[in-house]
């Protein structure tokens, strides 16, 4: 990440990997010759595939994953957990899981469903995520009355065919995704 984003982008996720993207391109603009291309801090706050090989999951179409989400400080607003192309940023088909109000600070407790959740992986993606970096399972959230915006990336892939190609150092855990965070 560092070399994408620099030193002081990069310190900002270290130092609190819960932290939400805004303050991320003010730090950005204070870089000369910063890259916007290179570090998109609204794609997986900025966090580099190259530095998160070690963890690629193999998910099968159809299995159901389960993920754990960590919400120190609550703002009400609407999550979603998506497969996101990585070279455009944008969801490939629906949302396999969305909450018009998720991590609504107002309650007394946060439902259990907020913080541990299943998602299906979809059976209609062929061979899109069969190489790994091309997709994510991207948890998105945006706190919105503090207009704030929270990610986290599992990077992965999903054979299609059998031409798939997985990095050698691929994971696979059917239990809890490892994000880049």
């Amino acid at each position: 990440m560092i070399s994408a984003c620099g030193s002081s982008v990069a310190a900002l996720v270290t130092a609190d990997n819960t932290s939400h993207v805004e303050g991320m391109p003010e730090t950005a603009a204070a870089i000369p010759n910063f890259n916007s291309t290179a570090c998109n801090v609204f794609m997986c706050k900025g966090l580099q595939f190259a530095d998160n090989t070690a963890n690629v999951q193999t998910f099968q179409p159809g299995q159901v994953v389960n993920m754990l989400a960590s919400i120190p400080i609550p703002h009400e607003g609407p999550m979603n957990v998506s497969v996101v192309d990585t070279k455009t940023n944008t969801a490939i088909g629906n949302p396999l899981i969305s909450f018009v109000s998720y991590a609504d600070e107002s309650l007394p407790a946060l439902p259990a469903n907020n913080t541990n959740f299943n998602v299906t992986i979809p059976t209609t993606l062929g061979s899109t995520c069969s190489v790994a970096g091309t997709c994510v399972l991207q948890w998105f959230w945006f706190g919105t009355a503090a207009d704030q915006t929270y990610e986290s990336c599992v990077d992965m892939v999903i054979p299609g065919s059998p031409s798939a190609v997985v990095s050698a150092a691929a994971v696979n855990s059917a239990l809890v995704a490892k994000s880049r965070i």
